[in-house]
């Protein structure tokens, strides 16, 4: 078990491997659920996309060609929004 220490301006500092478990890196943002039993759940945020987007990005509607890793980036995103 990790134990970490709540600064006087009630903010906490997640170790790296910490964050390293949950798939985040920097800038990336994380989802907090508070359970009823005074528990949370962490969960990295991932953004729901819409395919139209991403399709959009391969078709050159965006006016740039796609890098690679631009096609690769946007597909581990996912498009689990609406169509």
């Amino acid at each position: 078990m990790i134990t970490l220490t709540v600064t006087a301006r009630g903010r906490v500092t997640l170790r790296r491997d910490v964050l390293q478990h949950l798939g985040i890196r920097p800038g990336e943002k994380i989802e907090l659920e508070k359970l009823p039993d005074g528990r949370v759940a962490l969960k990295a945020a991932r953004p729901a996309g819409v395919i139209d987007g991403f399709l959009g990005l391969l078709a050159g509607k965006t006016g740039k060609a796609a890098t690679l890793d631009e096609i690769n980036d946007a597909t581990e995103a996912g498009w689990a929004g609406p169509a």
